[in-house]
């Protein structure tokens, strides 16, 4: 796994910029932007951290999310009625 593209990948997912993840998760943006550039490596602990400021858990991190990576893509692509009626459907499965 490429750590510095997983955590791009989940930072843009929650919508954000490099400092505000940075922020709330109370580690530098310099270092945060050399790890994502791979530059730099990640302490178990600061990966924590960021963890805990995008809702998620270092497993969420760690797993393999390329078949949720298409459901998402294809997911964004559908209209608000498309949605309700997907969700409709799964949920009655």
């Amino acid at each position: 796994m490429n750590v510095s593209k997983r955590l791009i990948t989940l930072r843009e997912r929650c919508g954000y910029t490099q400092n505000r993840l940075a922020e709330r998760a109370g580690v530098s943006q310099t270092h945060l932007r050399r790890v994502e550039l791979g530059q730099a490596d990640i302490t178990v602990g600061h990966l924590q951290l960021l963890c805990d400021a995008m809702g998620i858990s270092l497993k969420e991190f760690f797993e393999d999310e390329s078949e949720s990576d298409e459901i998402a893509t294809v997911f964004s692509k559908l209209s608000p009625k498309q949605k309700t009626l997907l969700l409709t459907f799964l949920e009655s499965l």
